[in-house]
């Protein structure tokens, strides 16, 4: 008896644990829509102001912007990269991803273990303090970052770099490519180079060599190149690290969808596992209690 009482007790234990992974996963499926639906819609105008500024950048190689070139005062200029995980866990193996991305690139780049570390959620505290890493400055995002917040966040990195306090910045995220396809990868925001979005693979980090049209057209500017340079550069940084984070937040959103379904349909399977087994038992404990009853009758017979 005490037998199939405890797996009863685990039976209802599963099936409320089922209940909460469900709706979980319900939650971030609603999540992933609303965010998905603002990456999508930001990514454009991101992707075009890009094009555009990579091209004039590139083809007006004579022009000099403080945002196109690592800052030539000397001083205790460091590299400073930017680290982007979640606040919350159960979202599977998408702060693991970040973070080995993350130290895979301060490995093979020790000045940037040396120089500010950033980082955005709390998940990848513990992780960076285990690994002797400080962290020079924790901010607190949420899932729903406002233009304004990153605006603020992308001018205090340009006004640093201007300055020479910061002579790079990276930023490390999860990229968002589909629903089913998400990159750990390393993207270098300042110094803005026409040629190359730095990319973070396991083991490799790799330079974007595509050519765009942009390189090769002819412009007029209206008004001067360096007045309209001036404006686009801090816009194009600006917009960049606001899609880093609309699409690190779409990749959380996604993973947790997936980890809880996952554990919906685990906790589906242990249920009629245990159903299976308590069934057992209770035949067993009926055969057995029949057993003993004819037995005792026959005895008395």
């Amino acid at each position: 008896m005490g037998k199939t009482r405890e797996i009863k007790k685990r039976i209802k234990a599963v099936g409320n644990i089922r209940r909460i992974t469900k709706t979980m996963q319900m939650i971030a499926t609603a999540k992933f829509s609303a965010a998905q639906q603002r990456a999508v819609a930001s990514r454009p105008y991101t992707d075009t102001l890009f094009e555009l500024v990579a091209g004039l950048a590139k083809a007006l190689s004579d022009l000099k912007h403080p945002l196109l070139t690592a800052a030539e005062k000397k001083g205790a200029g460091r590299p400073l990269t930017l680290i982007l995980t979640s606040d919350r866990g159960l979202c599977g193996p998408y702060n693991g991803a970040i973070l080995r991305t993350a130290m895979a690139f301060a490995r093979e780049n020790p000045a940037n273990r040396a120089g500010f570390i950033e980082l955005v959620g709390k998940k990848g505290a513990g992780f960076l303090k285990y690994n002797n890493i400080p962290v020079s400055q924790a901010h607190t995002i949420g899932d729903k970052p406002t233009y304004e917040t990153i605006e603020s966040l992308a001018q205090n990195y340009m006004d640093r770099f201007a300055s020479g306090e910061i002579t790079s910045v990276h930023v490390v995220y999860m990229k968002f490519l589909s629903a089913g396809k998400q990159v750990p990868t390393v993207m270098q925001l300042l110094p803005f180079k026409a040629d190359a979005l730095e990319k973070h693979t396991p083991g490799k980090i790799e330079k974007a060599t595509g050519e765009s049209a942009a390189a090769t057209t002819q412009y007029e500017f209206s008004p001067d190149a360096a007045q309209l340079l001036g404006e686009l550069l801090p816009a194009a940084v600006k917009a960049v690290l606001f899609q880093c984070f609309n699409d690190a937040i779409v990749s959380e959103h996604v993973a947790r969808m997936i980890a809880m379904k996952a554990a919906t349909d685990n906790a589906g399977k242990m249920g009629k596992r245990l159903t299976r087994t308590f069934n057992r038992a209770r035949q067993a404990q009926i055969t057995t209690e029949l057993t003993e009853i004819v037995a005792g009758a026959a005895a008395l017979g």
